[in-house]
Formats: structure tokens, sequence, C-alpha cells
């Protein structure tokens, strides 16, 4: 697993979440995101992060800023979604005194702040049109001009902006300009839901977990194996950010000290087309090597191994099991008392295989 921690300190300081303190890259198709930062980081192009919302596009914006020659200096922040048009303007380019009612004293904006640094535009796609033509100057001239002033100031500052809309279809309806679309599209990465990096589902959720607990004061607390299927089986619309509440809610609710499906209240458990696919290589191999022995029964022994497995891993429930072997239950437990599984039946134990 490749989870990379950011100080928690440094977080708390920034005002972040949990979610801002650790990135990771243990499914496949975040790896190859990995590599794609690997190699945009370094140069200077301006970025531009597509990805539903609680996909982690900040905390991307703060590793590309980490791994560049910038990453000693200043990573300022902005949601272009969250502030009035004159309040987006002061944030970016500072203001005078007396520019405005309010302003008491000269203030810098972002990309003052963040000279020499990077500066991340988050739900860029949000930002009006009279700013946006100041901004495309800001990129062009590399310098700004405080609210209320005339002079310019200049600056040296890397751009990495964020949506979670199209920003293609944003020009062709003339909310945002294509001029200034061409400028961020330079360096674009694709950041994909939760529910396409099922790999990652699990170190993430195990990374909330640790940190939760400790802050709860609790000791230890797992997750049941019931749980971990449930996880990595749901669809995670609210993606990262869900994952995040619903292992910090479950915390509240679980009553020991094992998390199970049910303490994280996942909703109609929607099932994710994109659930991790089994791979057959190493069952291919391990059935070669009993076919080598050729013990006696060998279809009633892999038959009890599965379904004896598959009944501890759900900690003997029922339903579980049976949905996750995709058969009946009336079926599962004719076989469970076959095999001496269930209270009142007489347990047989299985036959071993020679090693």
């Amino acid at each position: 697993m490749t989870l990379l921690a950011f100080d928690e300190q440094q977080a708390r300081s920034l005002a972040q979440s949990v979610r801002a303190s650790a990135l990771v890259f243990d499914d496949p198709v975040s790896r190859r995101l990995e590599e794609q930062i690997q190699r945009i980081a370094p140069s200077d192009a301006t970025v531009l992060i597509i990805g539903e919302t609680g996909t982690g596009k900040e905390l991307v914006a703060r590793h590309i800023h980490a791994l560049s020659s910038r990453g000693q200096h200043t990573f300022g922040a902005l949601n272009c979604a969250a502030l009035s048009e004159s309040l987006i303007e002061s944030e970016l380019f500072g203001h005078e005194k007396g520019a405005f009612t309010g302003a008491v004293a000269t203030k810098a904006g972002w990309f003052e702040t963040a000279n020499q640094g990077s500066l991340f535009l988050d739900e860029i796609g949000d930002l009006p049109l009279g700013l946006q033509a100041k901004l495309l100057r800001v990129l062009q001239e590399r310098e700004v001009v405080k609210v209320g002033s005339r002079q310019p100031v200049p600056v040296d500052v890397r751009i990495i902006a964020a949506t979670n809309v199209n920003l293609e279809e944003a020009v062709a309806a003339q909310h945002f300009r294509a001029d200034l679309y061409y400028r961020f599209n330079v360096a674009t990465i694709h950041l994909s839901p939760l529910r396409e990096r099922p790999g990652d589902i699990l170190p993430l959720t195990r990374h909330f977990l640790k940190i939760y607990a400790e802050r709860l004061g609790y000791g230890e607390v797992k997750l049941s194996p019931a749980a971990e299927l449930a996880l990595v089986h749901y669809d995670w619309p609210g993606n990262i950010r869900e994952l995040e509440n619903a292992v910090h809610r479950a915390l509240l609710v679980c009553p020991g000290n094992r998390l199970r499906p049910e303490d994280f209240k996942l909703t109609g458990v929607r099932v994710s087309d994109h659930a991790p696919a089994i791979s057959t290589l190493s069952l291919e191999s391990a059935m070669q090597r009993l076919f080598e022995q050729s013990p006696p029964k060998l279809f009633d022994i892999i038959e009890e191994t599965i379904i004896r497995t598959a009944f501890e891993y759900c900690e003997e429930n029922q339903v579980q099991t049976a949905k996750m072997l995709d058969i009946s239950r009336n079926v599962l437990r004719h076989k469970l008392g076959l095999y001496g599984m269930l209270a009142n039946h007489h347990r047989r134990m299985p036959e071993k295989i020679a090693s």
C-alpha cells in the first residue's frame, strides 16, 4: 500500500478535515494517477483537476505542490463558490485601505501571499465572468492590482484549479471564458470517484479509523470481515467525504471494538459495478496442486472448504454468507448442517489433504 501521510498539525492549522491527512495510491487506477502526478508536479504548468465532489481534489493539489520546486513556499487555497464576487476579488488580489466599506487596512491577496508558491482555486467553474477576465490578465501579465489601487504588483504563482463541472459545456453555454479554459487546460488530471478505485477503500477506512479512534480516546478498533466486504461493495456516491463520515459515525455507535456492517448505516447498500474482480491465477495454481495429489472425494472437500471459509469470513452470518456465495439460505443451511457447522447438527470434520 502507498499511503502518503501529511502532518496533522499542519492540516489543523490550515483548517482541513481529517481526509486531508493522507493520500492513498493502492488501487491500480490510483497508481496511474500517482505516476501522472509525478510527471506533472516538477513542471510549472498550470494544472486542472477534474473530479466529483469529495474525491480529494485539494489533497491532490497539495501533493503536486509538495513535489514541486515550490514545495517550501506557501500553498494557498480558495473556494470560488463560497464567496461573493466582491469578496473573491479582494481575496485573490488584495485591497487598499478604504477601497470599500470595511477595508480598514491594506491587505495582500492570495496571489501575493502565495508568491513563489502555489494557489489552489477550487470550483473554478463557479468563478463569475467578470473575475474570469481579471484572472486571465493576471495569468498573462504575472502581476496583480489590488482593489482600490492602480499600482501593479508582480507575482510568481503556480495555479492549480479544480472543478466538478464540465468546463467545455460551460464554455459552450457562455458561462466560462474559452481563453481562460485553454489557459487551465495545460495539464489535466481526471480524479476518479472512489467507486472506480475500490482498492483504496479499505486503506482509507483504516486510516480514518485510526485517527478518529485516537481522537475519541478509544483503544484499538478493527473492521469485521463482513464490514470490509460491505464497504468495498458500496458505491460511495459521496466519495472520500462520505467514507470519512461513515467511519466517524460507526465508531460512535459501535458497542464493541469490532465494527460491523450495520454500524456504518450504508442506506440501501448499492453494490458497485466496479467491485474488485477475482484474480483466478492463484486459485488455478492451488487447484492444480490438488489435482496432482488426487485425494478422494475432491469435489466434496473443495465445496466444504469454500462454504466453511465463507461462513467464517462472514462471522457465521447465514444471510451474508448465502449472498456472497450466490446460493439460497436453505441450501446454505443444508450444507452447514451436513458439515456439522450448525449447533443442532453433529459436526463432521473435513477430510485432510496431504501437504
